[in-house]
């Protein structure tokens, strides 16, 4: 059983752009509520369902613990957004895919219950810190799921140049590489092809996209090297998350590392991974 949390304050972020989250916020608005806790909602959320509400850094500083109302992207938001915060996140599944945000609408007050009686538990996931350095310059980032570097425009391939702590040991050419952390190995890693990774591992993964030579194949290493990339050749572009971009160029190096700290996720005592696993990607059915 999970040592109790002391849940006073509780922080909401809803998915963007779907005001028809308004009644599923106010059900677990009172599911809190009944347990004595005040709620915070951000700004931009609470002007989606017409309502006042706080600074994003100000909701999280205050609130013991951040509650997701959407689906696995806005989790993934939520966990990058608030990572200096270091505050437990719950997931409740208002979208399709559920990997990460497992609590369903209809189990909401059940489980609000099971948080202040301890029945519950916390996972720690790997995140990345990312460095992009030019010239002097110095732009941090962390990322829950993956960095992409990825060619600018669709006519053209991009060339990638990897080092393991300092040492050049390989360089791709094709539609980029994907440097993947053990929960974003289910995301677009396995589309492209690389491996499923245990969620709690401590791991890089390191996914070619559309290689232009078939001996590129993906890489595990542990999470205790440096990786180091650059694109000697021409402009390319880095994404966080699928969520947010910069542009990478020939002058530019990226440092990718382990964060210092993960996000930590809240999750049902019951739930397990590989359950999890089999239902979303059908595995062991026959079609």
């Amino acid at each position: 059983m999970q040592e109790k949390l002391k849940i006073e304050r509780v922080g909401i972020a809803l998915r963007p752009s779907t005001p028809e989250l308004k009644e599923l916020f106010f059900k677990v608005k009172g599911a809190f509520e009944k347990h004595g806790a005040e709620i915070i909602i951000d700004t931009i959320s609470a002007g989606m369902i017409g309502m006042l509400g706080q600074d994003f850094s100000t909701m999280c500083e205050k609130s013991d613990i951040l509650v997701c109302i959407g689906g696995d992207g806005t989790l993934i938001s939520l966990a990058r957004r608030s990572y200096r915060y270091h505050k437990p996140i719950l997931g409740i599944n208002a979208g399709t895919l559920g990997f990460l945000a497992d609590i369903n609408p209809s189990e909401i007050e059940a489980f609000v219950e099971k948080l202040y009686t301890g029945e519950f538990r916390i996972d720690e996931r790997m995140m990345i810190e990312g460095v992009l350095e030019n010239r002097g310059h110095s732009e941090y980032f962390y990322s829950f799921n993956d960095i992409v570097i990825s060619r600018p425009s669709i006519s053209k391939m991009v060339k990638v140049d990897a080092y393991i702590d300092k040492k050049w040991f390989n360089t791709y050419y094709g539609d980029g590489l994907i440097i993947s952390t053990p929960t974003g190995s289910t995301a677009y890693n396995l589309a492209a092809g690389g491996p499923v990774t245990f969620p709690l591992t401590d791991a890089f993964i390191l996914t070619p996209i559309c290689p232009h030579s078939l001996t590129q194949r993906p890489l595990v290493i542990p999470a205790n090297f440096e990786i180091e990339i650059k694109t000697p050749d021409k402009q390319s572009l880095v994404i966080i998350d699928g969520q947010e971009q910069y542009d990478f160029g020939p002058d530019d190096t990226l440092l990718v590392r382990k964060a210092p700290i993960g996000a930590r996720l809240i999750h049902r005592m019951e739930r397990n991974y590989f359950d999890v696993l089999r239902e979303k990607l059908s595995w062991g059915q026959m079609r």
